[in-house]
């Protein structure tokens, strides 16, 4: 019997770590599909090592979709995790952090801007009390570009820029491109377009299926604002283009993205 539970645990342990390639790799269909049959093979199973891989499955599943822009079809699977990820141990408040955060993106969606912001408040108190005991540097940034995002979407643009600028020197290339987009946001919210066209022409960020039409979004709302219709009407084509081929209809950077259009051509985002 032990000798099939350690096989068993270095199988699952093998299958998640191929999971987590294919999701930096953008097949997100695959990584969902995949992490959703392991956490129902690990539900049946009730050794412990088994139930932490069905926690993490769980979670990355969940996390994709979001990843993906299906937000609010796994809302309540992820509030349902966040409750029963009773926080334990070190390693289960944080992966409750993560489920959390991943929670604080869909509230943004939903322009649920207060909640976004308390939420997100809320994680890194948390986040600065488990410090001592794992490093969590990646998931601080995160929430902090979180909460930038939800400061942005209640005007308070000055307090989203100071928080980018702040901890952009901490940021590593991938954890960076949440807050170069804040910065970017909250530059266009102050009406600081050529700024903003500064930022996106240094701003480089590594290939992510998950940042697809990013920084033509905001290039072509500083575009606008500059009164470059031309210029915005194309950037803004691209940010669609690429937003359709790689994410969900539902994603909400897709729709943004048709409504900075529709007010570039003076169409209706529908057609």
């Amino acid at each position: 019997m032990r000798i099939t539970r350690t096989a068993r645990e270095r199988e699952r342990q093998r299958t998640f770590a191929r999971l987590e390639r294919l999701y930096r790799e953008g097949r997100y269909e695959e990584v969902e599909a995949g992490a959703q049959a392991l956490a129902a093979t690990s539900w049946r199973d009730r050794f412990r090592p088994v139930a932490r891989w069905e926690r993490q499955a769980r979670t990355l599943a969940t996390g994709v979709a979001v990843a993906h822009g299906r937000g609010d079809e796994v809302l309540a699977e992820l509030e349902t995790l966040i409750a029963q990820l009773e926080p334990v141990d070190a390693d289960t408040h944080v992966l409750q952090l993560v489920v959390r955060a991943n929670r604080t993106v869909v509230l943004i969606g939903q322009e649920r801007h207060e909640e976004a912001e308390a939420e997100s408040l809320d994680i890194l108190r948390a986040v600065t009390r488990l410090a001592h005991l794992t490093p969590l540097l990646r998931l601080e940034l995160r929430v902090l570009g979180n909460l930038g995002r939800a400061l942005c979407g209640q005007a308070r643009h000055e307090e989203a820029e100071e928080i980018a600028r702040g901890n952009l020197p901490r940021a590593d290339e991938r954890s960076a491109v949440p807050l170069y987009a804040v910065l970017m946001r909250a530059l266009n919210g102050q009406g600081r377009y050529e700024e903003t066209l500064a930022v996106a022409r240094r701003f480089a960020p590594p290939p992510q299926r998950a940042d697809s039409g990013l920084v033509d979004l905001f290039t072509g709302a500083a575009q606008l604002g500059l009164g470059r219709l031309g210029e915005a009407e194309a950037a803004a084509r691209r940010a669609l283009t690429d937003c359709e081929r790689q994410l969900h209809p539902a994603h909400p950077r897709t729709r943004e993205v048709r409504d900075l259009l529709a007010r570039v051509t003076g169409e209706h985002p529908f057609g």
